[in-house]
C-alpha cells in the first residue's frame, strides 16, 4: 500500500522538470553520472590497496620464517670505488683543461688588440 506507484513516479518527474528546466537535466545527469563513475574507480581503488596491503603481508610474514643470508659486499663495493674513480679522472680532467684555458680578460686583451 505505501510502495511508489506508477502515478506517483510520473508527478515526480514533472516537480523536476518544472523545478530544473528540461535544459539542465541533461546536464545534471551527466554530472551525476560522471560523480558516480569517479566515485565507484575511487572505491575499487581503496579496496584495492587494502587487499594489496594484506597480500603484502602474507608475503613478509611467510618470508620471515625464513633464514636471510646477507649478499656479499664486497662486489657492490668495488664496483662503487670504481665508479667514485672514474668521477675523479674526469674532474682532474676537466681542471687541466679549464686551468689550460686562457682567463676571459686576457681573451678581450687579445681581442682588443
Amino acid at each position: 500500500m505505501n510502495a511508489l506507484q506508477p502515478w506517483h513516479i510520473i508527478i515526480l518527474v514533472l516537480v523536476v522538470v518544472l523545478l530544473f528546466g528540461a535544459k539542465r537535466l541533461p546536464d545534471a545527469a551527466r554530472s551525476i553520472g560522471k560523480s558516480m563513475k569517479i566515485f565507484k574507480a575511487e572505491t575499487k581503488d581503496m579496496a584495492g590497496d587494502k587487499d594489496k596491503a594484506a597480500e603484502t603481508e602474507e608475503v613478509e610474514t611467510k618470508q620471515l620464517p625464513q633464514a636471510t643470508t646477507p649478499a656479499p659486499a664486497a662486489p657492490a663495493a668495488s664496483a662503487q670505488d670504481k665508479q667514485v674513480a672514474d668521477l675523479q679522472r674526469q674532474l682532474d680532467e676537466l681542471k687541466k683543461q679549464q686551468a689550460a684555458m686562457p682567463a676571459p680578460a686576457e681573451q678581450a686583451q687579445k681581442n682588443a688588440s
